[in-house]
């Protein structure tokens, strides 16, 4: 009967199968960081940070959402660093390069806002273990929210949507790419299973109003719905910023498990991940088979349209 349902079609182009993982079990660091109005000051904190995360074994670092600025739609201007023009222009970035390089170890660089001519993004880059730039993303959902009385916040108005789902394949398996309000939409983290992702990473700030609610329930169910881990990495939580953090960075497996987390404060996680997972809870919910192709498919478009 199953095979009546067509799950290869579910999928369109149809899955990849996930490579083999150069590792099967490594240490992941969440690095959940104070953030001030202090550039310099941020780059310093968080280099620290990952020199001790790697310090107690962790091949894996991720760094928070908007970690080198305030999070306000004044400071993004201000903030923000031309990515792509060179170390000169962009200290973060140059930061996290040159330590990726020294202590052998992959970084999903959290987000910074990026300028690109006239326009500004809220951008993350992944560095591989030679110090090398492997993968940029620029966060596709802006975050626009309006819950009176707690918030209302307006990403839109300074910032630029991205146009491209980011895979990338590291020293520690092949990993997706979404910051914080990219978690919101299923369809993208089906994308990243559906290209043979093992982990997926999130650099997320959400705010104190949404995170009571959402935090742990969307991240669990971005994993037990694609049968993978996602990690998440928040800025520790400033009650006196005009953006306050939910915190409570977080490590879930496969089965919507939650394997490590935190409370507000400035803290780093150190887990393992153990790929054996991936392939145990697929074999004990065979959701991959059980896909209703006649009735329903997820369409990669950007994968259509490159073949």
């Amino acid at each position: 009967m199953a095979s009546s349902f067509s799950p290869e079609k579910a999928r369109v182009p149809p899955a990849i199968e996930s490579p083999a993982p150069p590792v099967s079990q490594f240490k992941i660091a969440l690095c959940q960081l104070a953030v001030t109005a202090d550039k310099e000051k941020n780059i310093a904190h968080a280099r620290v940070a990952i020199e001790e995360a790697a310090e107690k074994g962790a091949k894996l670092v991720v760094l928070p959402e908007i970690w080198n600025s305030p999070y306000s739609n004044d400071s993004f201007p201000v903030y923000a660093e031309d990515i792509d023009a060179g170390t000169d222009s962009s200290p973060s970035t140059a930061m996290l390069s040159e330590v990726a390089r020294l202590l052998k170890i992959t970084i999903v660089g959290g987000s910074i806002p990026e300028r690109c001519g006239d326009k500004l993004y809220n951008a993350c880059r992944v560095f591989g273990t030679d110090g090398k730039v492997k993968a940029k993303h620029r966060k596709i959902h802006l975050f626009d929210i309006n819950i009176p009385g707690k918030i209302i916040f307006e990403e839109s108005r300074t910032l630029t949507a991205g146009e491209t789902p980011t895979i990338v394949d590291t020293d520690v398996g092949r990993i997706g790419i979404g910051i914080c309000h990219d978690i919101c939409f299923q369809e993208l983290a089906m994308i990243y299973a559906a290209r043979g992702a093992h982990l997926l990473c999130y650099p997320r700030a959400f705010h104190i109003a949404s995170g009571p609610v959402h935090w742990e329930l969307l991240q669990r169910a971005r994993a037990v719905d694609n049968q993978l881990h996602v990690a998440t990495c928040s800025p520790a939580r400033d009650a006196l910023s005009v953006y306050v953090a939910w915190g409570h960075s977080t490590l879930v497996g496969p089965f919507g498990e939650v394997l490590a987390t935190t409370e507000c404060d400035e803290a780093t996680i150190i887990s393992e991940i153990d790929y054996s997972l991936l392939e145990l809870r697929r074999t004990n919910l065979r959701l991959q088979k059980q896909r209703r192709g006649d009735l329903y498919s997820l369409v990669d478009v950007q994968r259509l349209n490159s073949e």
